[in-house]
């Protein structure tokens, strides 16, 4: 059902480098760029992450309970996730590990403080 998420951005360059690095480690690449805009994903008919600039010129800021989830393809790869995010910068909202039957996630923030999950099921 769902698309994209869409995460702002007021450090555009260095948070795309982060966000490179970061889905580089479960097989995502760029898809789609436009001035001030970057889709990330494994195809076009997929889920999808996007960064931008906020069109209208306003800083971007971070919403409180927002948080985009990135379903992974193992165990290691969430961890892989989550290391490298925090290699890359990132601010670490809880390691790796088990939160309930067959859910195993970790969550960091980003360069701008937007919340992320990554997550196997299973």
């Amino acid at each position: 059902m769902l698309g994209y998420v869409t995460l702002g951005s007021n450090q555009f360059e260095k948070a795309a480098a982060f966000y490179d690095a970061l889905f580089a480690e479960c097989g995502a690449k760029r898809l789609m760029e436009l001035d001030g805009f970057i889709l990330w994903g494994t195809s076009m008919e997929a889920g999808a992450i996007a960064l931008t600039k906020p069109f209208n010129q306003e800083p971007a800021t971070v919403g409180n309970g927002g948080m985009a989830a990135i379903q992974a393809e193992s165990k290691e790869v969430v961890d892989a996730l989550h290391r490298k995010a925090l290699e890359a910068g990132g601010q670490d909202e809880g390691e790796p590990g088990q939160r309930g039957d067959g859910f195993y996630a970790s969550y960091f923030r980003d360069l701008d403080g937007n919340k992320l999950a990554a997550f196997f099921l299973g």
